[in-house]
């Protein structure tokens, strides 16, 4: 399920009393007001004014299910501490049942909600700011895709190219020749790799395409080396969101992520 799918069931959730809990947590190590893992206090201390409420309005079967959740809540992130990035979005319920968990990679206000309905107004603006989106990184010797939603990664893929020209196995330190741009092979040869190359990006093209509408994406980047990332844009069916003239191979994913979305 897409998370723009997520995020429509989730807003037409209802119980007729309150029974969702919304947890928005900053769990960013970089903030100043998050040193020495401060989300656990700020966690702690949301939770228990959430319980006091409750207790205060006497209402036993309310407090009982929300002390279910919380309880769930709070073990789902300390089992996943390690895996914290800058925010936390959970929502939870036991009956009727919801559950759904998101590490994102953007920046998280802390509250807490406990309404018969999830409250979503922030997950969707980090949606929107960060959307459902494919990144594509087209090489001399590779594709890479990025299948990104809310500034993280949800899965890498790598489709590599072959030349099928035997001199590619040949001679050692051609494919380097080629990115610096410089001699050391003849033009014949030159034409016929950027030609296996065309064709190769072609394909992938029509991968692209089909990896948009199955996984939902609604933006398409591109971005790698200006010729390369050209070349790759051309083939595309539909124009891309942003075609960046941009070498992101040695940063982590989530560097180029953040890149990608400040430029677009």
């Amino acid at each position: 399920m897409s998370m723009s799918e997520e995020v429509k069931e989730l807003k037409a959730f209802r119980c007729d009393d309150r029974c969702v809990l919304s947890v928005y947590l900053n769990t960013n190590p970089a903030d100043p007001d998050q040193q020495q893992a401060a989300w656990r206090i700020h966690l702690k201390s949301g939770l228990k004014r959430l319980d006091e409420y409750i207790v205060a309005s006497n209402d036993e079967k309310e407090l009982t299910a929300y002390r279910l959740v919380k309880d769930k809540v709070m073990k789902e992130i300390e089992h996943n501490q390690n895996e914290l990035a800058k925010g936390a979005v959970i929502f939870a319920a036991a009956e009727p049942e919801i559950w759904s968990v998101h590490y994102v990679q953007v920046a998280v206000k802390t509250s807490f909600h406990w309404e018969n309905h999830p409250v979503t107004k922030e997950l969707e603006s980090m949606l929107q700011a960060y959307p459902e989106a494919g990144i594509i990184l087209p090489g001399y010797s590779d594709v890479r895709i990025l299948d990104t939603a809310m500034g993280r990664v949800r899965d890498e893929t790598v489709y590599e190219f072959d030349s099928g020209l035997d001199v590619w196995k040949e001679q050692k330190g051609v494919k380097s020749s080629i990115q610096r741009g410089v001699g050391g092979h003849t033009d014949e040869f030159d034409q016929r790799l950027k030609e296996n190359l065309d064709r190769f990006y072609k394909q992938m093209g029509s991968v692209v395409g089909k990896m948009k509408k199955k996984r939902g994406w609604k933006e398409i980047h591109v971005a790698g080396e200006a010729e390369l990332a050209k070349s790759f844009s051309s083939v595309l069916s539909e124009k891309p969101e942003s075609c960046q003239h941009k070498n992101f191979g040695k940063m982590k994913n989530d560097q180029i992520i953040q890149k990608v979305f400040e430029i677009r």
